[in-house]
């Protein structure tokens, strides 16, 4: 089995990161796809150039400017293996590969120390969520539960309080003192939200104060305003400028 990392700047990371390639597959060697085969060279990953039906079949119709790297099954971790962290964020059911790569790469950027997804039910590590992720998922552990509940006890047990964003908080976003200390951020589904259960066990759910006329924002864009949110609070120490973008 194989895993395909489609796109330029996610196949740059992978090979940044030191993430294990099988080979580099590529359009050509001009210009920034050169680059990519001497980086790829440098360590010892095969590149093959191939042609544009080829390499749009292992891209599994993701956009892939070219460039797709070929990977073994992905390395997804148990929570027990997420590294010792001050933040994680937890997936209650995301289900769009777009909004999953969104928030992995707000998530790196933003300095967590793990994504955790469910096992059923949700989107997992696909083509389309490694392009969207821009590369971090070559950076930002992922673990797979099979109940999400059952994670954030756990989570609990390591230190962790459990922030849940949700339309109908009982606090806002700016007020909740929770979000000061080890946090696990939780995001629930796509129009659906956090699931009851879920909803139940967090330690607090918040809102993000809204002016406009519209229920709610997307998942991913939610994700963003509550992390750096977080890293507002902790005063933005080790996030130097030009990272955004």
């Amino acid at each position: 089995m194989v895993h395909v990392i489609p796109g330029r700047r996610s196949v740059a990371e992978a090979l940044r990161a030191g993430r294990p390639l099988r080979e580099l597959v590529l359009s050509g060697e001009d210009g920034q796809l050169g680059a990519l085969a001497a980086s790829a060279r440098a360590v010892n990953v095969r590149v093959r150039v191939a042609g544009r039906g080829e390499i749009d079949t292992l891209a599994q119709g993701v956009l892939h400017q070219g460039a797709v790297g070929v990977a073994g099954v992905f390395p997804y971790r148990t929570l027990a293996e997420l590294p010792d962290c001050e933040l994680v964020v937890v997936l209650d059911g995301v289900t769009d590969p777009h909004n999953l790569g969104a928030i992995a790469r707000t998530a790196e950027i933003a300095g967590a120390g793990g994504l955790v997804l469910r096992e059923r039910r949700s989107a997992h590590v696909t083509p389309a969520a490694e392009k969207a992720a821009a590369g971090a998922f070559s950076w930002l552990p992922v673990a797979l539960v099979p109940n999400v509940v059952r994670a954030l006890e756990d989570l609990a047990g390591r230190g962790f309080w459990s922030v849940g964003l949700a339309g109908g908080g009982d606090e806002t976003l700016w007020s909740c003192r929770l979000l000061d200390g080890r946090v696990a951020l939780v995001v629930g589904a796509e129009g659906a939200g956090l699931t009851r259960l879920v909803s139940e066990r967090v330690d607090a759910r918040v809102a993000i104060p809204a002016r406009g006329r519209l229920a709610s924002l997307n998942a991913s864009t939610a994700a963003a305003v509550a992390l750096f949110e977080i890293v507002r609070r902790r005063g933005g120490q080790g996030y130097p400028g030009g990272r955004i973008g």
